[in-house]
């Protein structure tokens, strides 16, 4: 339910086809921030409790229903007519719904929920306005369709850029295509809308002109960030949002107790959740699913994706953490470590050079460098459990399904087949031979033999 306590539906526009991406993958589904724009803008519209959700969509449509996985329902655009033609593809789904619907575009990620929220207010603001578009003053008003409106807001006239006139297009108040109406009046409106213009398309803007042509008002409200309802077309456009959005999380993240050594390059997915007094170092990247806790230090060129950083852990330079790996309080992991469904007890260390894959390693044990659990067979995976105190020579192969024991040693170059007990000692590699002499006598024969072959 809105603020208004009316019933709320969403018409999500998204059936172009995206050309100018030059991508397979449908536009709305390209990511930022490790997150489909679709489901950035959908989120933000979930705070306002909508009682129904549709998706028009036309190329891609398959993609789209996998994404949505049925939490929307799909209404098709095909052929394309232009915008108001693609809002109708949804009445339909909207059949026996009485509410606000929110119109809005999938290409258009990051509009607040506090800006949906004032969208739908004032169309319930005592002069009842039949239709509210959001407006936006943008430096360079390019080729948006611009609102022509009074002083009050009231709208006078909406036209698209390609069927404006000099002084119309010297109007810098633009028309972001986001629009709420009574459901009551959006399919009478949207039914009397012709195509008689530049494109011949049926535009959605014109249910405005048709409404104040029947003597009802619309309305106007303007956003005070235009990035808000900036639209993606492009790769280019896609970076630049992705830089927008970086660019506020970083401060955010400064803003909440983190330092960053080098802001603009570190990397955050849309769910990282950091805590106070953590230090990232420069060129850190995180995929979605990172928690990290207070005091913990992340150096540089670290990857971590799907993982739990507990209070006072460390990691790092170089170190990769991927889903399920977790750090318990105060373990450390080092340069050229890479963990994977694996558990660091609290304490314990993995300094260089290790992989730890679906592995479990107990309260202050130490892991030596070059250490690898074998947890694949070719077919499935295993699981290494390392006890507590446990501590692993470098160079040593853990061939999982295999347990290692609390306060057990695993001597360096072991690869290790079978369970150690705790406290014993496993050595296990081949006997070293010693020749006295033989080293002196293969140099000489082998510098006669290059000496012959020069002649």
């Amino acid at each position: 339910m809105t603020s208004a306590s009316k019933p709320l539906a969403l018409v999500v526009l998204a059936a172009g086809k995206g050309t100018r991406m030059k991508s397979d993958k449908h536009k709305v589904l390209h990511p930022i921030a490790g997150r489909p724009m679709l489901e950035h803008l959908l989120e933000s519209a979930r705070a306002l409790a909508p009682e129904r959700q549709v998706v028009v969509a036309g190329h891609g449509r398959d993609q789209l229903e996998r994404a949505l996985g049925g939490s929307a329902a799909i209404a098709v655009q095909e052929p394309q007519l232009g915008t108001g033609h693609a809002v109708q593809q949804a009445e339909q789904a909207l059949a026996g719904f009485e509410g606000d619907v929110l119109i809005l575009y999938g290409d258009v990620p990051f509009v607040r929920t506090e800006t949906m929220r004032a969208m739908i207010e004032r169309l319930h603001a005592p002069d009842a306005p039949a239709v509210v578009v959001l407006g936006f003053e943008p430096e360079d008003p390019l080729q948006y369709g611009r609102v022509l409106a009074h002083d009050d807001g009231r709208i006078a006239m909406m036209v698209e850029y390609k069927d404006a006139n000099e002084e119309q297009r010297a109007c810098r108040l633009c028309n972001s295509g986001l629009m709420t109406v009574k459901s009551a009046d959006l399919f009478d409106l949207l039914g009397k809308v012709g195509n008689d213009n530049a494109q011949g398309e049926y535009y959605l803007v014109d249910i405005v002109n048709i409404a104040t042509l029947e003597g009802r008002d619309c309305a106007v409200i303007i956003t005070d960030d235009p990035d808000e309802v900036g639209g993606i077309n492009s790769r280019g456009e896609l970076a630049e949002a992705e830089a927008r959005w970086q660019k506020k999380r970083r401060v955010q993240a400064m803003a909440d107790g983190v330092t960053l050594i080098a802001p603009e390059t570190v990397f955050f997915a849309w769910d990282t959740q950091i805590g106070r007094d953590v230090t990232i170092e420069p060129n850190v990247v995180f995929g979605p699913g990172v928690t990290v806790a207070d005091d913990v230090v992340i150096h540089a060129f670290s990857h971590l994706e799907g993982a739990t950083l507990e209070t006072g852990t460390s990691i790092g330079p170089y170190a990769r953490l991927r889903p399920g790996a977790v750090l318990r309080e105060g373990a450390k992991i080092g340069n050229f470590v890479e963990m994977k469904n694996a558990v660091l007890g609290e304490g314990a260390k993995a300094n260089h050079l290790t992989y730890l894959g679906d592995a479990e390693v107990g309260a202050a044990a130490n892991i030596g460098a070059g250490t690898i659990t074998c947890n694949y067979d070719g077919y499935f995976k295993h699981r290494t459990v390392i006890g507590d105190r446990a501590f692993i020579g470098s160079n040593s192969a853990l061939v999982a399904p295999v347990k290692i024991g609390a306060d057990a040693i695993v001597a360096a170059g072991s690869a290790v087949t079978r369970d150690v007990g705790d406290g014993e000692l496993r050595l296990v590699r081949g006997e070293q031979l010693v020749k006295p002499g033989w080293a002196d006598r293969f140099h000489d024969a082998m510098k006669k033999k290059k000496a012959e072959a020069q002649k």
